[in-house]
């Protein structure tokens, strides 16, 4: 009996959606964290008369045939990459980025990885770093005793410094962008790393077109809509209880042909 198999499938599709679903609800307080949606698609069919096939020696043909769906399987677990908020925190190295771009990060082992989480601080010998150490490119070092740091929409960052009139310019923050921000692959940490899928990483200034500015003293929040995410996950349990009752049915329905032998 294809219910069973059928159902079954059912079943571990809606496990899967569920699983994405608390993932979202777990990340709503994560910084720029990204949802994400589980995408389905139905398995192949079993042709029991195949549509276009001749039903006679006169031509005829069937209009339609029979075909027999075997069920559903998780074709993509795809990144909605909508603008989350900007929560104002007051802390000068905290960036947002409104609009398009991540943020460059070189890992210890020399790599490139990306970011939309602008929590960066200070490491002990000033670098501008994100929140486990890691440098923020081009590596920009603000000197001992700045008295102010300010990080303008195109990302130039500018010190004051004790005894000078001017502000001293660090550096420049860039932004990089890809032709698929859906195909980067998430490390966790908030970091992200290239793929054949996303494309190569096209680096531009901030405020450039094609690139977001950048906001001092802001963090972007998740985009995470709980009432929507509420809303998903009730959906997805009772598909999850139709399939669970369909194999009720279908055992019920064994049960009996078993008895009648």
């Amino acid at each position: 009996m294809r219910a069973l198999s059928i159902a079954a499938t059912g079943m571990l599709a809606q496990q899967t959606n569920v699983e994405v679903i608390v993932n979202n609800l777990a990340n709503m307080n994560t910084t720029a964290y990204k949802m994400q949606r589980a995408e389905f698609q139905d398995l192949l069919y079993q042709n029991v008369e195949r549509p276009g096939a001749a039903s006679s020696d006169a031509n005829t043909v069937l209009p339609s045939g029979i075909q027999i769906g075997v069920g559903v399987r998780t074709a993509a677990i795809y990144r909605i990459t909508g603008q989350g908020n900007l929560a104002s925190t007051g802390n000068p190295y905290d960036v947002a980025i409104q609009g398009q771009g991540y943020f460059r990060v070189t890992m210890p082992d020399g790599t490139d990885a990306y970011t939309r989480d602008g929590a960066f601080g200070l490491s002990p010998d000033g670098q501008i770093v994100t929140p486990k150490g890691f440098m923020v490119a081009p590596g920009i070092a603000v000197p001992q005793g700045a008295l102010a740091v300010t990080i303008n929409s195109q990302g130039q960052i500018q010190a004051v410094l004790a005894g000078e009139a001017e502000p001293q310019t660090l550096g420049q923050l860039e932004l990089v962008r890809f032709a698929n921000d859906g195909g980067l692959q998430a490390n966790g940490d908030n970091l992200f790393t290239e793929t054949a899928g996303s494309g190569p990483a096209l680096a531009g200034l901030p405020g450039s077109p094609g690139y977001g500015s950048l906001q001092q003293g802001f963090l972007e929040t998740s985009n995470v809509n709980a009432v929507q995410e509420i809303t998903t996950l009730i959906t997805a349990q009772r598909a999850y209880e139709m399939n669970s009752k369909v194999i009720s049915a279908a055992d019920q329905m064994l049960d009996t042909t078993s008895r009648m032998s």
